[in-house]
């Protein structure tokens, strides 16, 4: 009996540990799956909650909001200290009103009766005419445009008619060029290149000739660097204040301005922000322009936030670009400076006025040049309506809300920094390598500074010729030209300031030109910075990226000239 009671316990001890056991044992992959699902169903349910009580308090939330700015807007207006900005805060204020309107107001009561005046009076009659006749007659208007921009404004001081007649015979000169040398001269957009150097020349009377032009412009540039500014603290916090602000170190403050702006992008991604400026754009570039979404945001974006921020502005659709879209990305780049760099030009004594003109000129030239010289010849995903995801990858990437989002484009960002970082460090260095190699072999000749700035300054010569500045200053402002494509715009622009705090300083027209000319990213180094930038945003498209990038970088390089050779039209 005992014996059997004590075998009868063993057996339920056993029994008892072998049940532990098993309990014990369990798949961990099945168990991490159940906790993310579970994980999951929270986050969900959450969401629906938020956008219900969202659903609900949204009219009461978007009326009070649209309420505080039509306030903000009647006291900045009549308070002295800010009526002199009127032109500008009242843009912004009724652009955000008006969107707001349009949450509660249905499309129709504004496109219907624009439609129905504008597609009988003037869409149809207007293609109902064969194509070779639309064509001249845009060749006649861009012919208009341009003369009367030369020769229908009273000379100043500077200039004669002569000097103007040059600038007009110089951008022909630079059409004519790109044309010659275009990839598929068959399929040139004409309608496209008519367009954008329509654009062009009317955006430098209306920003040149009239004060609120200047006044839009100059804001919306200054705001972009004010924001871009904001990724200076950080930069702050890691290293200190002195190195921030006063040695403006590129792997220091261009980096992080680089890094935040990503991030931020990514966030406004998220939030559904990019998805409906990406849309705005593509509509109203495809109706003038006929170019896919992607290209209109970046080459519109590159004079506010730079080469690099613009192209992460379409990050989900780099890997999709054709050759012509990755070519147009690349010039518009290249044409342009950015709105975090303004203010140090503005410090090295060049006008604002001319760098915001130069700027923001270069939007519509850089399409029409980049699709002169490398046409269009597949489709792009976003031409016309565009259908915009919130920039994640799968599922496994989506972010759970804005703060995560924002984490992930930071990580992004470091990425795309350290691609940067590397390519432009290693242009830099070669063109140091070349110039070294040309100084050992110049020797032999008796040419002890033999350089490519130097055999630049009078390739670039018949080039600045074209740009009517004075005969006698020919050669010291090619040599400018030079320095920024070698160096950077920034190197050259110190070399202005010093040119005009000599004994001999540039004539007021050969100055303007010069700040016109300079004003953009077209350099050796940028080179490094797109090949970078782009690389990262997409892998897939390397080596297209690589074989179309130099022409890219001369594109925009005579994108800046044309700019200035316009502003030569009309100073």
């Amino acid at each position: 009996m005992a014996s059997a009671g004590v075998q009868h316990m063993a057996r339920k001890a056993s029994t008892s540990t072998s049940s532990i056991s098993n309990e014990k044992v369990v798949d961990p992959e099945t168990q991490v799956a159940k906790e993310v699902l579970h994980d999951e169903a929270e986050i969900d349910e959450a969401d629906s909650r938020h956008h219900s009580y969202y659903a609900k308090l949204r009219p009461y939330i978007l009326g009070g909001l649209a309420l505080v700015i039509l306030g903000w807007w009647i006291s900045a207006t009549i308070m002295k200290t800010t009526r002199h900005r009127w032109i500008v805060q009242t843009l912004w204020a009724w652009f955000f009103i008006i969107v707001i309107a349009w949450r509660f107001i249905p499309n129709s009561v504004a496109t219907r009766p624009i439609a129905a005046f504008w597609i009988p009076v003037v869409q149809e009659p207007w293609f109902r005419l064969p194509y070779n006749v639309r064509l001249t007659v845009g060749w006649l208007a861009l012919i208009g445009i341009v003369f009367g921009s030369a020769f229908g404004f009273k000379l100043t001081a500077n200039s004669g008619y002569g000097d103007r007649a040059i600038s007009v015979l110089g951008l022909f000169v630079f059409q004519f060029c790109f044309w010659a040398t275009s990839a598929h001269r068959a399929h040139i957009p004409w309608p496209t290149v008519i367009v954008g150097l329509f654009a062009q020349q009317a955006i430098a009377m209306f920003v040149l000739k009239s004060g609120a032009g200047f006044s839009i412009f100059k804001w919306i540039a200054f705001l972009a660097s004010d924001f871009l500014a904001q990724a200076l603290q950080g930069a702050i916090f890691f290293f200190d204040a002195d190195t921030v602000n006063t040695k403006h170190w590129f792997f220091v403050n261009t980096l992080s301005s680089i890094i935040f702006f990503i991030a931020f992008v990514q966030m406004m991604y998220y939030l559904g922000v990019m998805q409906w400026l990406i849309k705005g754009f593509a509509w109203f570039f495809f109706k003038i322009m006929n170019v896919s979404g992607a290209e209109a945001v970046v080459a519109a974006a590159s004079p506010f936030i730079g080469q690099g921020e613009s192209a992460c502005l379409v990050k989900p659709y780099v890997d999709l670009m054709t050759e012509s879209e990755l070519h147009l990305t690349m010039t518009s780049g290249f044409s342009t400076i950015a709105g975090s760099v303004l203010s140090a030009y503005i410090g090295l004594g060049v006008p604002p006025q001319n760098l915001v003109t130069a700027s923001v000129m270069s939007i519509p030239a850089s399409i029409a040049i980049s699709k002169l010289r490398l046409p269009e010849l597949e489709e792009p995903v976003t031409r016309g309506r565009v259908v915009v995801d919130r920039g994640h990858e799968s599922e496994k990437t989506k972010p759970a809300n804005a703060l995560h989002a924002f984490s992930q484009g930071a990580l992004f960002g470091l990425v795309v920094a350290g691609q940067i970082l590397a390519n432009v460090l290693t242009v830099v260095s070669l063109v140091a390598a070349v110039n070294g190699l040309l100084t050992w072999i110049g020797k032999g000749f008796g040419i002890h500074t033999l350089t490519i700035q130097l055999v630049l300054r009078y390739v670039f010569y018949p080039v600045t010729f074209f740009l009517s500045v004075p005969r006698d200053e020919i050669l010291r402002v090619s040599e400018l030209l030079a320095t920024k494509l070698v160096a950077n715009e920034f190197v050259a622009y110190l070399d202005l300031q010093a040119i005009q705090h000599s004994d001999n300083p540039l004539s007021e027209r050969a100055f303007t030109i010069a700040s016109y000319a300079l004003c953009g990213f077209a350099n050796l180094g940028s080179l490094g910075i797109q090949v970078g930038v782009l690389s990262a945003l997409a892998p897939s498209r390397g080596k297209i990226i690589a074989r179309t990038a130099t022409s890219a970088m001369i594109c925009g390089f005579i994108s800046t000239l044309q700019a200035a050779g316009i502003a030569g039209m009309l100073v």
